[in-house]
């Protein structure tokens, strides 16, 4: 009987001891709800596709943050804290104890250092053709043109009462830039970051749902119809100085925005200068793939239950949609003025495209002109202003910084 009632007393104490314990205690539903939220997302990129290279990290790091006990979230939101925590100085409000640094903190540290997002715009631009672009100059107004949708959301962020800081950080969700979006936020409102993290790469797997009517809604069926002439040839020339006068021009501007457009840029310089192909697909992919699994991971893990579940998510949520909506919305509103001053030449639904989904947000376009014209393609002229979306969003990334960053 007794080595019985010691067995019994191990398992009652282990279980005691157990994150299913924490389940019943008060406030402990948080983060069962957490991780069912969990597992939503994880069905979303893996069954559904929704961004699945950073939707699957993100939605794992989310998971295991919200495992009670396994130390697995984020415990700090400024550098100074993590100081505090590396030396053995933070201590857990709730319990007293000194709080231990896990693994997930010194992921983190790359995310709010600001290494993982420009590391991942490096592996883009050594991606990214700006053939288009070149070719097409004008395409940079649509990209100017989509990211009205962060200043106006910035300004209604405001009204409603968040901080100057957070307001820039939640507006700009709008860009549909998830990186643009982490490194944002982790500088301006770092506390908001899991919530903005998920929002924007939410948005950005939704733009096949999200564009289609607003496009339809703005232009008439002859407008979508509009067959465009091809694009004229691009220079090897023309290629290679694109990248180095791009970040001359936007870095001297905009300080703040040169480590974004500038690895950006560095990543195409390796792809176009023809003397650099090994790094530029070590760039592609190994760097990529490496940052791509920290960064979603270490997001994730900012989700806990006690900064993620309050009516302030949801207002932040609403308020991202608001801003891709009124992005897509005004580059399409600027295609029909460059409709209207070509004569017909330019089809409004490459405006569209002007938000940074790239490439997601050109087949979109693409797409949408089929329907009407079956012979129209319009996915190397949409894939100007996408682009173009890319160097825009790391702009306005640059102007919130510039003005809000303390």
């Amino acid at each position: 009987m007794e080595v019985l009632q010691g067995v019994w007393n191990a398992i009652v104490e282990i279980f005691a001891n157990s994150g299913y314990a924490f389940f019943f205690t008060p406030g402990g539903y948080k983060n069962l709800i957490m991780i069912c939220f969990a597992f939503i997302f994880l069905y979303l990129g893996i069954k559904k596709g929704f961004e699945p290279l950073l939707m699957i990290p993100i939605a794992f790091g989310m998971l295991l943050a919200n495992i009670p006990g396994a130390n697995l979230a984020v415990q700090y939101t400024s550098m100074s804290e993590f100081i505090q925590l590396v030396t053995g100085r933070m201590i857990n409000e709730t319990t007293g104890a000194v709080c231990t640094p896990g693994l997930i903190d010194f992921l983190y540290f790359g995310v709010k250092a600001g290494i993982y997002p420009p590391l991942i715009f490096l592996g883009i631009g050594a991606m990214t053709d700006f053939t288009p672009l070149i070719a097409n100059p004008k395409s940079f107004i649509l990209g100017a043109a989509a990211q009205f949708g962060i200043f106006f959301t910035y300004v209604g962020a405001t009204l409603l009462g968040f901080t100057p800081q957070e307001s820039g950080a939640i507006a700009i969700i709008g860009g549909a830039d998830g990186p643009t979006a982490i490194f944002v936020t982790a500088i301006l409102a770092p506390a908001l970051l899991g919530t903005i993290a998920v929002a924007a790469y939410s948005y950005m797997a939704l733009v096949p749902v999200i564009q289609p009517p607003i496009m339809r809604a703005l232009t008439t069926k002859k407008e979508r119809a509009v067959v465009m002439d091809n694009l004229r040839p691009v220079s090897k020339l023309e290629k290679i100085l694109f990248p180095i006068m791009v970040t001359v021009v936007v870095a001297l501007l905009l300080p703040d925005a040169a480590t974004l457009v500038g690895m950006l840029m560095f990543g195409n310089l390796l792809k176009e200068s023809g003397r650099t192909e090994r790094i530029a697909k070590a760039a592609q992919n190994e760097l990529m793939n490496i940052v791509t699994i920290l960064l979603g991971l270490s997001v994730g893990a900012t989700t806990n239950a006690e900064s993620f579940l309050n009516s302030q998510t949801v207002l932040i949520v609403l308020l991202g949609l608001i801003a891709f909506c009124v992005g897509t919305a005004s580059g399409v509103l600027f295609g029909k003025l460059m409709y209207i001053f070509t004569k017909g030449k330019v089809n409004p639904l490459i405006g569209s495209a002007g938000v940074s989904a790239v490439p997601m947000a050109a087949r979109v376009s693409q797409k949408e002109g089929q329907k009407e014209n079956p012979s129209n393609f319009l996915l190397m002229h949409a894939m100007g202003p996408n682009v173009s979306g890319v160097i825009g969003s790391a702009v306005a990334a640059g102007v919130l910084l510039t003005l809000l960053a303390k």
